[in-house]
């Protein structure tokens, strides 16, 4: 029999890799989330010399499945500002998506069953 685990130290993508390699069944799902946000710049950064500029933040939000528990874990994969072109908004989705390829890779290395989704 496995020992237990700490409940509160699950915080990380990599501490369920980790129990799926002890032998531990881990399921998963992950939903993807464009947050805005407002991001705090200098004036002299902006051309229209505001204090605020808008952003945004492409997430992930997992839900862990394990022992009858379930778990979140939130992993942001890039920031983008509303300044960017749309060129830059594109160059930022794509490196969201191969971060997002890293993990699942990651995760499914580790037997972690989930279906991966993009930006």
């Amino acid at each position: 029999m496995t020992p237990p685990f700490e409940k509160e130290k699950l915080v990380r993508l990599e501490d369920f890799i980790i129990l799926a390699k002890e032998g531990r069944k881990v399921e998963a799902d992950v939903e993807l989330k464009k947050v805005q946000i407002v991001q705090k710049v200098h004036p002299e950064e902006t051309e229209e010399m505001r204090d605020e500029v808008d952003a945004y933040l492409l997430s992930g939000e997992y839900t862990f499945q394990t022992e009858g528990e379930r778990f979140k874990v939130s992993k942001i994969y890039i920031m983008g500002s509303s300044l960017e072109s749309l060129d830059m908004a594109r160059v930022n989705k794509s490196i969201a998506n191969d971060r997002l390829k890293m993990d699942y890779k990651r995760l499914g290395d580790a037997g972690i069953l989930f279906e991966p989704k993009y930006f």
